[in-house]
Order: structure tokens, then C-alpha cells, then sequence
């Protein structure tokens, strides 16, 4: 199997798998008993928030552990909006968030908050320009990503939290940072964000945990209750296994340096290779993540069949856009206004560190049969 999904999942690592396992099996204690099964599983919890507080340069209390980066940006909106809704009516965010972001902001204005969503150009990109526009004194949220996940866009957040302090605003910054957390550098103290979103699996750990990075002074209220697990911000039984793994794969990154110059040569690479087959556009900028291509295929197959097409004759698996949205037209590629014909042509592939100009061969060469085979118009 080619695996070139990486934006959707990433193969968790064999140390971190290996993780997971002892603690199902060796390791399984309550972390908030006090027997010594439980004071052990509690020592991994306290060590993966280390290692996950330390990666972010931030402080180990900031760090609260959750289900995933859909839960950890659920609990960054909806928090920051209920604790600061006396304050203000204003969010801004932009149109081509990730899916957990967009419906979390629906349902924000169904109650009544007024909703600012920031279009971007034909790039995908937005500009400093529009956020300091569209920040005013009764904004109460920013909620922007870093790294867009489909078309790679890489969006201009450290801007936000002056444009706040200018706007005399009460607004909290939360920044969406899983398709950049393990590929770019990540601190939040030098992002200007209140709020930082990451997950365990893009970063080759395990599904099921993320984490929600909460500036110290920053206040949120909670969206549920139990007990006072995560200082009671996400309370219930922590998923020790889980959190361990996330540690794991924390501690394995590599050097962010090296790792980014080998995927931008293999960024390079793709993009030349691809460009010889007749018909292909590149929909990411030139400056997108070199992690993601979007591109546009001149075959008759929709983006979904193509997708179905490689993996089931030639192995490849790569993606239509966002897994979150089940196959469902790119409000991405739509915000861009690309226009139907290249959106419902369009596929998305996905570096991870372990990905090679071998595996892009194999799907430029697949790609070249397809178009030559079932050519647009057909």
C-alpha cells in the first residue's frame, strides 16, 4: 500500500503502538486512585503532559487532555464564547476552517452571535489585512488555523493578537495547529494565542487524543461535568493508554529543521512531476505546507470515484479533502471559487515524514494512466 493520506491519519509509530499496549495490558490503573496501580498510570499522565507542555514551550497546567482535535477546538470556542458573552456579540473566523470550527460557529449564531467568516483568494489565503478588519471592540473570539487542511494554505495568525490589543477587543485568539503541530513550530506564547488546538494522530500517535493548550489567565468555561479530571475543564476518566501514546509520538519528532527540508525537496519533486501530465492544475500556492498538495485531475471520474479508482488498482490512497467531510463537496475549493467542474475533479495528497519520491512516482505514473484512460469529457 502507497499511503499518501497523511493530512486525514498518520501510521502511528511502532514505539508509540508498543506504548499503547503496556499500558492496556501492564499499566491499566485509574490515574486518580491511590494504590500503586493507579499512582503509576498517573506518573505516565503527568510525563505525557510534560512532554506535551514542553514541545509547545508552554506550562504543564496549560495543557488539558481530550478526545481529539474536534472535542479540543469544541471546547476552545464554545468555552471562550460562554465565558465572554457579556462582553461582546463578534466572532471572527474564517471560511475555510476545518469542519468541528465551521459547525461549532453555526450553532453560535443560531443563538444569536454575529459571525464573521473571512473568504479567501483564488489561493487559498487570507490576508493580515482582513483580520485587522474585521476585529472591532465587540469581537469577543478569534478562531483561525494555522495550516489550512486541504490546500496546505498557511494563514497569517501571529497578526491576530495585535490586531486585538488595537481593536481595544476582549477576544480570546484560539488557533487550530493540528495540521501544523510536528511540522512547523508551534509555541503559543509566540503565536499571541490564548487557545491552541493540537492532535496525537497526525504526528504518527494514536486516535482518540488531543489536546487543548490554555493559556494561564485565559478563562473558558467548561462543556462538561463529572469529576475533577483536567482541573475540571474536561473532567472523566483520563484515557491513559491513549495520552501515553500521544507522549510517545510527542517525544519522537524529529528535528523539525531536517524533517521540513526533506519534505519540501519531496514537495518540490511532486509538484515538477506532476505538472508533466496534460491537464493538471495545482490548486495549493506556490508557499502552501509543503506537507499538502491539491490538485486538479482532468478525468471524467468525480474526486470520490478517482479516489475509490486508485486505491482499489493501483494501492494508492490519498483523498478528496477533508476526511471529516465524508465525501461531501469541498467548502474549501467552493470559499476559493474554483468553480463546480475543477472542484468535483479535485484530489488532495498528504506528506508525512516517512513519505518518499518513490511512492509519488507510483502516483504520477497512476495518475497518467487514469487521465489517458477515462479523459475528461468521456
Amino acid at each position: 500500500m502507497i499511503y499518501l493520506d497523511n493530512s486525514a491519519t498518520t501510521a502511528p509509530e511502532k514505539a508509540v503502538a508498543e506504548k499503547v499496549y503496556k499500558m492496556l495490558t501492564d499499566n491499566f490503573g485509574n490515574p486518580s486512585s491511590f494504590h500503586r496501580a493507579g499512582l503509576d498510570a498517573n506518573a505516565e499522565l503527568r510525563h505525557a503532559r510534560e512532554v506535551v507542555a514542553k514541545s509547545l514551550s508552554a506550562e504543564e497546567e496549560e495543557i488539558f487532555f481530550t478526545s481529539g482535535g474536534t472535542e479540543a477546538n469544541n471546547l476552545a470556542i464554545f468555552g471562550a464564547v460562554q465565558a465572554n458573552r457579556r462582553k461582546g456579540k463578534r466572532i471572527v473566523t474564517t471560511a475555510i476552517e476545518h469542519e468541528s470550527v465551521l459547525e461549532a460557529v453555526n450553532e453560535l449564531e443560531m443563538q444569536g452571535f454575529e459571525v464573521i467568516r473571512l473568504a479567501p483568494d483564488k489561493s487559498g489565503k487570507i490576508s493580515e489585512e482582513q483580520l485587522k478588519e474585521a476585529i472591532n471592540k465587540d469581537t469577543i473570539l478569534v478562531s483561525v488555523m494555522y495550516v489550512n487542511n486541504e490546500v496546505g494554505s498557511v494563514l497569517p495568525v501571529k497578526c491576530i493578537k495585535k490586531a486585538v490589543e488595537k481593536a481595544g477587543a476582549p477576544a480570546l485568539v484560539h488557533i487550530d495547529c493540528v495540521q501544523a503541530y510536528g511540522k512547523i513550530e508551534v509555541k503559543p506564547k509566540k503565536l499571541g494565542a490564548d487557545l491552541v488546538t493540537i492532535t496525537a494522530h497526525k504526528i504518527h500517535g494514536p486516535k482518540g487524543v488531543g489536546a487543548l493548550c490554555i493559556r494561564k489567565g485565559a478563562r473558558i468555561l467548561p462543556r462538561q461535568f463529572g469529576g475533577a479530571q483536567e482541573s475540571k475543564i474536561r473532567p472523566g476518566t483520563e484515557a491513559i493508554p491513549l495520552i501515553a501514546g500521544f507522549g510517545k509520538a510527542v517525544e519522537l519528532i524529529p528535528d523539525l529543521k531536517a524533517q521540513n527540508e526533506k519534505i519540501k525537496d519531496l514537495c518540490d519533486y511532486a509538484r515538477a512531476q506532476l505538472k508533466t501530465l496534460d491537464g493538471v492544475i495545482i490548486n495549493s500556492a506556490e508557499d502552501a505546507s509543503p506537507y499538502i498538495i491539491n490538485l486538479f485531475v482532468p478525468s471524467f471520474m468525480t474526486s470520490q470515484t478517482l479516489v475509490q479508482h486508485l486505491s482499489s488498482n493501483y494501492g494508492i490512497c490519498i483523498s478528496s479533502g477533508s476526511a471529516c467531510a465524508k465525501g461531501k463537496k469541498s467548502h474549501v475549493l467552493t470559499a476559493m471559487k474554483l468553480g463546480d467542474s475543477v472542484i468535483e475533479h479535485s484530489i488532495r495528497i498528504s506528506f508525512s515524514r516517512n513519505s518518499t519520491k518513490e511512492e509519488v512516482d507510483a502516483l504520477v505514473k497512476a495518475l497518467g494512466e487514469t487521465i489517458e484512460k477515462y479523459p475528461q469529457g468521456r
